[in-house]
């Protein structure tokens, strides 16, 4: 169902989801304003391709690592403690880059254990938050509520790359991440608030393995939900990992500074927000499958194009439609994954949708090597027309993905 105006307003008027949002609100867009940070800052301190690859992939190496275990933990949680701790590490990780970066101490691996550390707080964040997201607004409004939750990670897409670029070219690293720190505190604050949530008895009994074990027989039994996660795992292996090439090809190829580099990166997400709008407006259930597959093939095409254009506004209008294209598959990704799997088990399934997002250090470290023979440019190519060409093989896999 569309999300129209009412649903907007039903939602909104939930005191619990305005909490949820806020965290969720400060969480992306200090994530997008840190990647674009430290990707600049170690590309001008090492010249690598290859290591700006390998800071982004920490990010998303605990989803791989933990996902499973921590959506099938989250049914045993008290979640609103568990939102907390993980802002509390987060904050934490931010803080100390803040203060080793004040006392020029700062070296390349202090931001990989950072990185490493806020991933797992991603990880954490998909099966804890949405779960409490779940509870608050209830089955029926789920999809609108995603809605919403996947419009403003766009819309952060947009903003956290442009304030991460001013950021780093007026106050350096430290100033970028003392601001992280305190946008974090909001979120803090709303989680704060939040009611104390119970572990349902039912869920208790059941360890975390042999949940793990039913979230696999679940997608293993549904071809929607093996499809979905086919597709997932395709954008995260050989779409995703172009991100951390922005800041690579727009120094190298469109000889942008920080800031050009940060509003380069943001086009992405201008992109995402025009396509969230777009598909709120027009995208029906019926319309869900194209619009899953179809965003991913647009996404793959765009990233092709950005990398290999060397005008800087050709390269940010081909980041726009790659916004578009990713706006289409983020949305779509977790309403049919909720669509398609019974209630009791959807932390449990959003676990492995964490562990599929997961396998994307595959892609960066491909991406990573490559760039480093071939170039950003024609590496992030060829690693895009490869997820076409496994988008094209793999049709057996997600032929049965439907919106209905």
């Amino acid at each position: 169902m569309a999300l129209t105006e009412t649903h907007w307003r039903s939602l909104f008027q939930e005191r619990d989801f305005r909490r949820l949002w806020m965290v969720g609100f400060s969480i992306f867009v200090v994530r997008w304003l840190e990647t674009l940070a430290v990707g600049v800052f170690a590309y001008n301190a090492t010249g690598s391709a290859f290591i700006v690859a390998m800071l982004t992939m920490l990010r998303l190496l605990p989803m791989g690592l933990f996902g499973a275990f921590l959506g099938a933990a989250a049914e045993r949680m008290d979640l609103r403690r568990a939102q907390i701790l993980i802002l509390v590490m987060q904050i934490l990780a931010s803080s100390v880059i803040a203060a080793l970066a004040l006392l020029d101490m700062i070296a390349v691996w202090h931001l990989a254990v950072a990185a490493f550390i806020n991933g797992v707080g991603w990880a954490a964040d998909n099966p804890v938050r949405r779960a409490m997201i779940g509870a608050v607004v209830g089955p029926a409004r789920m999809g609108a509520a995603m809605s919403i939750d996947v419009g403003t990670s766009n819309a952060s897409r947009m903003l956290g790359p442009t304030l991460g670029g001013v950021l780093l070219a007026l106050l350096g690293l430290d100033g970028t991440f003392v601001l992280a720190t305190l946008l974090y505190l909001p979120a803090l604050i709303a989680a704060l608030l939040l009611p104390r949530t119970a572990r349902s008895a039912a869920s208790r009994p059941a360890p975390v393995l042999a949940r793990i074990a039913e979230g696999l027989a679940a997608v293993r039994a549904d071809p929607r939900l093996s499809g979905t996660l086919m597709i997932t795992l395709i954008y995260n292996l050989f779409g995703w990992p172009f991100t951390s090439m922005i800041p690579v090809i727009g120094k190298d190829q469109l000889a942008l500074g920080p800031q050009g580099v940060g509003i380069l990166a943001s086009m992405d997400g201008v992109g995402s927000l025009l396509g969230a709008v777009l598909i709120t407006l027009f995208i029906g259930p019926a319309l869900y499958r194209r619009c899953y597959l179809g965003g991913v093939t647009l996404y793959m095409a765009m990233v092709i194009a950005f990398a290999l254009i060397p005008n800087p506004w050709f390269a940010g209008l081909a980041l726009i439609l790659v916004g578009i294209g990713g706006s289409g598959f983020g949305i779509m990704q977790p309403t049919l994954i909720y669509l398609a799997t019974p209630v009791e088990l959807r932390s449990r399934v959003l676990g492995l949708l964490s562990v599929c997002i997961g396998m994307g250090p595959i892609g960066f470290i491909g991406l990573g090597i490559a760039a480093e023979f071939l170039g950003a440019p024609m590496a992030t190519a060829l690693m895009a027309g490869c997820g076409l060409v496994a988008l094209a093989a793999t049709h057996r896999y997600w032929k049965h993905i439907s919106g209905g």
